[in-house]
């Protein structure tokens, strides 16, 4: 298979694949979803790369796309690849401050912003540094300029303005001289532990992951439509949405993450790249349905679960010839009771489903293969290019996070257990951060992850996030994500946060399913006013202490929570207490309830 460099992939499949459809959208005023021909593709990337080439962005320049998944961030990656020019994206939800950050760290005078809100945000910021930021290009036709705003323009004026044969015969020199080792993009981490980083990723990083995903995964082809629901801005999302472009297949853009339980059951993807909370949420939803169904079919549910789980953990997994029975009650259960509750998720075209991001508990994973959802867990980083390992179709450890990338080396650090790695999709380094970068590899070149985990033979186990281990006062080491994982399984409990660095012992903020609660409430007549009502009720109180006592009975009593808060409001983004990709910021949340955690701790 040819790898094609991004500067011209878009144009070589569209030699390909012509009229066949690359992306398609839905178009939120009709409810429609409305397709782009390769060809069609081809023809806006190349307008948007000779508008760039036109309005003098240089080679290997830094531009900014703030924005949610829309065909028109495509667009501006591929336009700008084909440049040879550098794309930092942004999250959607990113508050101005950040973008400042990054427009300053990143010297980026031009900024393609999405919807309202981002130019509302990307205006505060150019007025803050006028001499940086110098142009704002809207995505969005409906955005309401600034009246005062004198140098923005709309994308679909923006290309037209490339539309001449000196910025035609630009691009096409540009292109032909794209070399591996061109950056293709920066990636500024979340910064759950300091300061975001900008992640130096090159076309050279991005080859080889094509490559060998290739090898790993040849099932995926020109055949699939991909649910494109992770943020382009992350590594993971823009990566496998890169990984179905070069295998030809169709892009289905979700633009709203919100309307993921409507889109999916309107495109039935063969595959979809998602974190582990959305099939925490998957698990959940189906385990509330499970035990609101009568008797009988509560039975008919575990029974159909349970056969699931020996025919396919048991026999499938392993290769095995499973015995006649078990074969044919497995299918008869495959084509009813799994079918149903795929068609209703939207899900029963899926052929290949990876998930990863944050840890995956075994109960849920389990649960999901059982029903016969092919999920294929992995680990990653920003600083890898996204994959490091992942299961592969048969033989995977449930506890495993998967089986090292051809060609990748993996090797922990014997005196932390440190998950090290040294490969071509390994970064070249963090932008301008040249201390960073000396404490980030080892004298033999290989990145330090900062996660600890332990290799046998080529599969490797995640054991926790070094930066993330507390101490407690009594000398325990606790990791908190580890707790907090054995929790968020629970109907009830919807997040928390496990405190515990130097104190006495473990305790959690929690914020409770409020849904369920307020159900709770309404059978067991207890009046309420509001989340906050219910929070300091002591009947729920005792409700969610017997739902934790039940999750962590298999911790040892140093790890048990003692004690715990509820919170009647979520922890957000919008508040920083969580990342763009919904990891916690330990420290932003100790500084927002540091009332409430001192209570717990007092004598």
């Amino acid at each position: 298979m040819v790898y094609y460099h991004f500067a011209e992939l878009i144009q070589k499949q569209a030699e390909k694949y012509g009229n066949r459809t690359a992306l398609k959208y839905r178009d939120n005023a009709t409810g429609k979803w409305l397709k782009v021909s390769w060809a069609e593709f081809s023809d806006q990337v190349t307008l948007t790369a000779e508008a760039m080439a036109d309005s003098g962005m240089g080679i290997q320049e830094n531009i900014g796309i703030y924005s949610q998944n829309m065909p028109q961030f495509l667009y501006t990656c591929f336009g700008a690849y084909a440049n040879r020019i550098v794309e930092i994206p942004m999250y959607a939800t990113s508050s101005p401050a950040q973008v400042a950050f990054m427009v300053q760290d990143a010297q980026i005078h031009t900024l393609f912003v999405g919807e309202q809100l981002q130019y509302n945000n990307a205006r505060i910021v150019q007025k803050q540094m006028p001499d940086v930021l110098k142009r704002l290009i809207v995505f969005d036709s409906s955005v309401r300029l600034n009246p005062e705003d004198k140098t923005s323009v709309y994308f679909d004026d923006f290309i037209r303005l490339g539309n001449n044969a000196h910025a035609e015969s630009l691009v096409k020199i540009r292109t032909s001289q794209a070399l591996p080792e061109d950056i293709a993009t920066i990636i500024y981490t979340s910064g759950t532990t300091g300061q975001s980083k900008g992640v130096v990723l090159t076309h050279a990083n991005f080859l080889e992951a094509m490559r060998t995903h290739n090898l790993r995964i040849p099932q995926v082809n020109d055949k699939d439509v991909c649910m494109c629901f992770l943020p382009l801005t992350h590594i993971f999302g823009m990566g496998w949405t890169c990984v179905c472009l070069v295998k030809g297949g169709c892009v289905a853009i979700n633009q709203d993450p919100k309307m993921i339980q409507q889109t999916l059951p309107e495109v039935r993807p063969t595959n979809m790249a998602n974190v582990p909370r959305f099939w925490e949420k998957v698990y959940i939803g189906v385990q509330e349905k499970i035990n609101s169904s009568s008797p009988t079919m509560q039975k008919v549910f575990r029974d159909a679960i349970q056969t699931g789980h020996d025919y396919i953990l048991n026999y499938r997994r392993k290769g095995l010839k499973a015995p006649l029975k078990l074969k044919a009650k497995f299918e008869f259960y495959d084509k009813t009771v799994f079918m149903l509750l795929k068609r209703v998720l939207g899900l029963q075209n899926g052929k290949f489903f990876p998930v990863a991001g944050a840890p995956l508990s075994d109960k849920v994973l389990e649960f999901l293969l059982s029903v016969n959802i092919p999920l294929y867990y992995g680990y990653g980083l920003s600083e890898t290019t996204a994959t490091v390992c992942f299961f592969p179709d048969m033989n995977y450890e449930i506890g495993s996070i998967g089986v090292i990338q051809p060609d990748l080396q993996v090797k922990i650090d014997p005196a932390n257990d440190e998950i090290l790695v040294k490969g071509k999709t390994v970064m070249s380094g963090y932008y301008k951060r040249p201390e960073e970068n000396a404490l980030a590899f080892t004298e033999d070149g290989y990145f330090r992850t900062g996660d600890a985990g332990r290799l046998e033979g080529n599969t490797l186990y995640f054991k926790e996030r070094i930066k993330d281990l507390y101490k407690t006062s009594n000398g325990k080491y606790i990791a908190p994500q580890a707790i907090e994982l054995s929790i968020t399984n629970d109907p009830y409990i919807e997040q928390i946060a496990v405190i515990g660095d130097e104190r006495k012992f473990v305790s959690a903020l929690v914020v409770p399913n409020y849904t369920l609660l307020e159900q709770y409430a309404k059978e067991q007549g207890i009046a309420y006013a509001s989340h906050a009502d219910l929070a300091r009720n002591e009947r729920i109180r005792k409700l969610i202490q017997a739902h934790i006592e039940e999750r962590q009975c298999e911790l040892a009593s140093y790890e048990k929570i003692k004690r715990f808060t509820l919170l009647p409001d979520p922890f957000s983004i919008e508040n920083g207490e969580l990342t763009d990709t919904l990891k916690l910021r330990r420290r932003v949340v100790a500084e927002h309830y540091a009332q409430e955690i001192e209570k717990m701790y007092a004598e």
